[in-house]
């Protein structure tokens, strides 16, 4: 597996993910305007202003991206929804319409991942949980993933864990069943046959990981400031 590489500056890397960092009140987020109604609404519901502000900066900073890779301005750039592959309905993963690349967008307590390559592609951040999540939730996974979690010295397990869900939750947006696919049936704690699987660095609050399907390894360029110009 390759070691993402980090660096502000675009790449030739086929896969491409953003690590960015919210702003805390709304009003720091810029150019809201560039929104869809359905995003200002959904924005809008939102009780807690520091939530307002997170999933503003994290659907301006999408657009910001797919701008600057498409040539199309951000707020002309229109989005829907492939078939879910476990009943075939329209709530599948997100796609640009049209759609000459695949993206994925996930944000956590402050933290934005944006990822973009030419084929299906799945971005989760977790903050750790707490141990009764852990212990809950571990229940749930594939037998492999539950013993490398029960394996891990107590202080580790929530780290560990974090991780594993991240890389299920990557593969589960890339494939686009969501938490519509039994947690069990796949173990992300190694290759999945056909999908590359790679842990991002996010500091020891988070864990993060991008899900891409691919049968040969891609390189993965890291941006942490979003594209001008």
């Amino acid at each position: 597996m390759n070691s993402p590489k980090d660096t502000g500056t675009p790449g030739n890397e086929d896969v491409q993910v953003w690590i960015l960092r919210a702003p805390e009140t709304s009003r720091a987020v810029s150019d809201l305007t560039v929104l869809d109604e359905t995003e200002r609404r959904r924005m809008a519901a939102f009780a807690h202003d520091r939530v307002r502000a997170l999933y503003g900066f994290a659907h301006v900073a999408l657009r910001t991206v797919l701008s600057g890779l498409t040539g199309v301005a951000p707020g002309d750039l229109r989005f829907t929804r492939a078939p879910c592959p476990c009943c075939a309905e329209q709530h599948g993963r997100p796609v640009l319409t049209p759609a000459p690349l695949e993206f994925s967008l996930s944000h956590s307590r402050g933290l934005v991942l944006i990822g973009v390559a030419p084929t299906p592609i799945g971005v989760d951040a977790e903050l750790l949980p707490g141990p009764e999540v852990v212990e809950e939730l571990t229940r749930t996974l594939h037998p492999a993933e539950r013993a490398e979690i029960e394996a891990a010295p107590q202080n580790a397990r929530r780290a560990v864990f974090a991780r594993l869900w991240a890389r299920k939750e990557a593969y589960l947006k890339g494939l686009g069943t969501g938490l519509g696919r039994d947690l069990d049936a796949d173990d992300v704690s190694r290759a999945v046959p056909g999908w590359q699987l790679t842990d991002l660095p996010v500091g020891p609050d988070h864990a993060a990981a991008v899900a891409v399907a691919s049968p040969v390894p891609h390189g993965v360029r890291i941006h942490r400031t979003l594209p001008t110009g």
